[in-house]
């Protein structure tokens, strides 16, 4: 399964990804800010993850996307953007993201996080999308509110960033279809803006 956008192809993962992904998550500004991802990082970290990531893909009841955003213009992996914990039952689900520091504040998360955000809610047909930010992250913040996401309350040192040692307070955000709805024209019109 791949979702194609103008600049980027959101997919599954291959193990020869693995030196993207190194790129990527060994720059402590994004592993800082990721709970589960040890730092120094390496090659055998990275391949462990992938191979987590397509077990997944191989489950026939899947609770946990996880995309790679391809680059179409480099053939790189510069990111990831995921869709977790899904719960068929409650209708929920959580969703979460990053991107190589090379690569920020070019729109990247916003062109993928559409079609992302319009797949939890068109096909797999759930209620709500929650997501976390820690209180020091203010660019996830800034996204998700952007994206519509409303704040719901706040873990106080609820969580602790593997690749820092640091207990963090984190944020939750909160996503229903219709809030998606209403923001997500603006959003197109942005990035059209943006990819002219």
């Amino acid at each position: 399964m791949k979702i194609e956008t103008k600049r980027l192809i959101l997919r599954p993962p291959r193990i020869s990804d693995w030196q993207d992904i190194v790129e990527g998550v060994s720059d402590i500004e994004v592993s800082g800010m990721l709970a589960v991802v040890p730092h120094p990082y390496g090659k055998k970290d990275a391949i462990w993850w992938i191979n987590e990531v397509l077990k997944k893909w191989k489950k026939k009841n899947k609770d946990d996307y996880t995309f790679f955003i391809e680059l179409k213009s480099e053939g790189k992996v510069i990111g990831a953007t995921g869709i977790h914990n899904i719960n068929t039952f409650n209708s929920v689900c959580t969703t979460g993201s990053w991107i190589n520091k090379k690569y920020w504040k070019n729109g990247y998360i916003l062109e993928a996080k559409i079609p992302i955000l319009d797949f939890i809610f068109n096909k797999l047909n759930l209620r709500k999308i929650e997501t976390e930010a820690y209180v020091e992250n203010k660019a996830s913040q800034k996204m998700s509110k952007k994206l519509g996401f409303k704040l719901e309350g706040k873990k106080r040192r609820h969580i602790k960033c593997k690749a820092t040692g640091k207990i963090h307070s984190e944020y939750i955000f909160g996503l229903f279809k219709k809030e998606w709805e209403k923001v997500r024209p603006e959003l197109i019109r942005e990035l059209e803006k943006k990819l002219k």
